[in-house]
């Protein structure tokens, strides 16, 4: 009796897991009939159960410091703008065709999440605007995104101390200083006073400070998240104890400060003056969000969030930018001119937005070295993406709910279709109106849709200000490494060699 009350429960199991099967499939049929999907170029892998073979090409192109050049050479070598592969047992979709791009971030927006991000990146950044989808992601968005308005981006003047600390670390005697290293402290010191209210000052601070001791503690975790990352659900086997260390003294360092401001028993009112003397109070993000939540946590993670988007991201570019006016000085002079027009006087907000050449080159130095070479989103539901499928790659491919889209915006930035046959080439004047350039999509240096960098036009501004404070210090500079350039790829995009450079000064 008791076998055959097995036997009957077996069955039942057996039968709803085949129902639910067939269902599933009818559902899928479906939608592939309505939207007319069709499979997408499957890349040629020697198996894809596991994709083993593609797990080890993408690590040795790594170890290279090749794996960019490495996904760019798939797209060209096989003609396609998307393909499918499997790699760890994981099948998805990559793509440089701007119109999937589209329909990914903004389209069916609502059909696509970040998957696994939160798990990777949680340890260090908690649940804020970079990590989290759905309800909590609007909610920090709410928090953040007024912090960014022109009064806030247009205010340069504190900057200027954090310019002078970085001018004062660049030799003068024709000695060779790594640029790239710099940036990075500059961007540090500067995000976390408008962030935090109080620099970490980590050009001028000693070594053994606890500014010094956060700073790096933060480097040191970042730079571990692409590997968490790509770990995906095995991520349960990442062990790092340093990884662990460094985020308790980044949480530590940054607790501090926002229970000093939670502290307080008066915020700051961006409205009053200080001092009765006319002069309007110091802008702090963090007072201004502390007056939306109370939560410290809340506080904290959004603060790490945005140090850490808008820390790499300016810095990136200002790295790549003068990696190539080290080797190009036909830019250099051209650059000159335009800064030389200002006669000396520090420019202002409206100033950078009228220099034309200097945003040529950092919209160029963006496109051919964007600071997030690549991203990906996990569908919430099955959906398509609008292209990729097919013979000729112009029909819809269905996406299952769990699948992922890549898109690789390093290569989509150099399609030739899109940009001319010297789309590799570094030539900023392609972005004049006379040329009539009009990318749309294909051009991703912030991301776009409802998920578009909040902090772009304050990253483009610090950037403008620093390129120009440079040439008003400087009259020259010579190219101190003769290498060509090799990707240093984390969360974001540097040069693996640095910017070595010797700079030569207006006074000597």
């Amino acid at each position: 009796m008791a076998l055959n009350v097995y036997l009957i429960a077996f069955a039942v199991a057996a039968l709803f897991l085949a129902a639910r099967k067939v269902t599933r499939y009818i559902a899928v049929q479906k939608i592939i009939k309505d939207h007319g999907c069709k499979p997408a170029f499957k890349l040629p892998q020697s198996e894809r159960i596991l994709g083993y073979g593609l797990l080890r090409t993408q690590q040795k192109a790594a170890a290279e410091k090749k794996l960019l050049q490495t996904s760019l050479n798939r797209f060209k070598d096989h003609h396609v703008l998307t393909f499918s592969a499997t790699i760890m047992g994981n099948t998805f979709l990559n793509t440089i065709d701007p119109e999937n791009v589209k329909a990914v971030l903004f389209t069916n927006f609502a059909d696509f999440g970040l998957g696994f991000r939160l798990k990777s990146f949680g340890p260090l950044l908690g649940h804020g605007i970079f990590t989290s989808d759905g309800p909590h992601w609007e909610f920090s968005r709410s928090l953040v995104r007024p912090n960014f308005t022109r009064a806030q981006v247009a205010d340069l003047d504190a900057f200027e101390r954090h310019i002078q600390n970085f001018v004062s670390r660049i030799p003068k005697d024709g000695s060779t200083v790594d640029l790239q290293t710099l940036f990075f402290q500059l961007t540090l010191d500067s995000a976390t006073e408008f962030l935090f209210g109080e620099s970490v000052n980590s050009l001028t601070s000693p070594e053994d400070s606890e500014q010094q001791k956060f700073g790096k503690a933060f480097d040191y975790a970042q730079s571990k998240l692409g590997d968490r990352n790509r770990f995906g659900e095995l991520l349960m086997f990442y062990k790092a104890s340093e990884f662990d260390t460094a985020c308790k003294t980044v949480h530590d360092f940054v607790d501090k400060i926002v229970y000093r401001t939670l502290e307080k028993s008066e915020l700051l009112d961006p409205e009053r003056t200080i001092d009765g003397d006319g002069k309007q109070q110091r802008y702090v993000f963090l007072n201004e969000m502390a007056k939306a939540t109370r939560d410290p946590k809340r506080l904290r993670d959004e603060l790490l969030n945005v140090l850490l988007a808008g820390r790499d991201t300016t810095a990136s570019l200002l790295s790549h930018t003068f990696f190539v006016l080290a080797r190009r000085p036909d830019i250099w002079n051209k650059l000159q001119a335009e800064v030389d027009g200002l006669h000396g006087v520090l420019p202002d907000y409206e100033t950078l937005k009228s220099m034309k050449y200097l945003k040529y080159l950092l919209t160029e130095s963006l496109r051919l070295y964007p600071v997030v070479p690549g991203n990906s989103r996990f569908a919430n539901k099955d959906t398509i993406i609008p292209r990729g499928g097919g013979p000729n790659g112009d029909a819809p491919v269905f996406v299952p709910k769990g699948g992922v889209v890549a898109y690789n915006v390093f290569s989509m930035h150099r399609r030739k279709d899109i940009y001319g046959d010297d789309a590799e080439e570094f030539r900023p004047e392609r972005w004049a109106s006379e040329e009539g350039l009009r990318p749309g999509w294909g051009y991703l240096p912030f991301n776009g849709g409802p998920r578009v960098c909040v902090g772009q036009q304050f990253a483009l501004a610090e950037a403008s200000y620093t390129i120009v404070r440079i040439l008003q210090e400087f009259k020259g500079m010579e190219n101190r490494d003769p290498s060509e350039w090799v990707e240093g790829l984390a969360l974001t995009l540097a040069t693996a060699t640095g910017v070595k450079v010797a700079m030569i000064p207006r006074w000597t």
